[in-house]
């Protein structure tokens, strides 16, 4: 028997066209209920203290967005959050693993995708990162430039091979490696696109690509 449990959710956008329809949406889902739909950080805030969400959609290009993730976390641990893009970016996909989000659907997923989405993160069964790892790993922040470099790393190319194609001095790639491998408590290099692909996989309609 389908389980008659409406689970509070909260649609984060600042595009009104993108958060109406969201919310029609879910205006006959019997089973999330929708509480209300933000513009803003602050609206979140005030719905998280007043409707106490759930779940929250969260519009990754809004300014800001992935800062105001780390907030909603730190001062509401319970409520999982869902990132929604409207860019095939990959840094969306580093960003929403360092931020410890609960799942990331892309525009080419589909209702279906993001449906599903929301019921494993209900469930609590999906992760950014391995689980069995510490707290402090999976919320490693990562600057854009070991974010650009890291799919390199992925690929195996040498530190040589990566200045060369990002312009910069191979030390300084040395340098970036060095403190990529440190933040995510990793040894190997492989070893850290590894576990972001990883998180990915578990994800909905997203995907992690080393290609290009």
């Amino acid at each position: 028997m389908r389980s008659q449990t409406h689970i509070p959710l909260l649609i984060v956008s600042d595009v009104r066209l993108y958060r109406d329809a969201l919310a029609r949406l879910f205006e006959r889902n019997d089973r999330f209920q929708l509480v209300g739909t933000a513009a803003d950080a602050g609206e979140v805030f005030d719905h998280l203290r007043i409707s106490q969400p759930r779940i929250v959609l969260l519009d990754v290009a809004m300014p800001d967005s992935f800062a105001t993730a780390r907030t909603i976390m730190e001062i509401a641990p319970d409520v999982k959050v869902i990132a929604l893009s409207v860019a095939e970016a990959e840094r969306d996909f580093m960003a929403t693993a360092e931020a410890g989000m609960a799942g990331l659907v892309m525009r080419q997923g589909s209702v279906a995708d993001l449906l599903a989405a929301l019921e494993r993160a209900a469930r609590g069964e999906i992760a950014t990162l391995d689980a069995s790892q510490p707290s402090q790993s999976r919320h490693a922040h990562l600057t854009p430039r070991e974010r650009e470099i890291l799919p390199l790393l992925d690929r195996g190319l040498s530190n040589k091979e990566i200045a060369r194609r990002l312009g910069i001095e191979a030390a300084t790639v040395k340098n970036h490696v060095h403190n990529i491998l440190d933040k995510l408590q990793v040894h190997r290099r492989g070893e850290a696109a590894a576990r972001v692909r990883r998180a990915f996989s578990l994800v909905p309609g997203a995907r992690y690509s080393a290609a290009g």
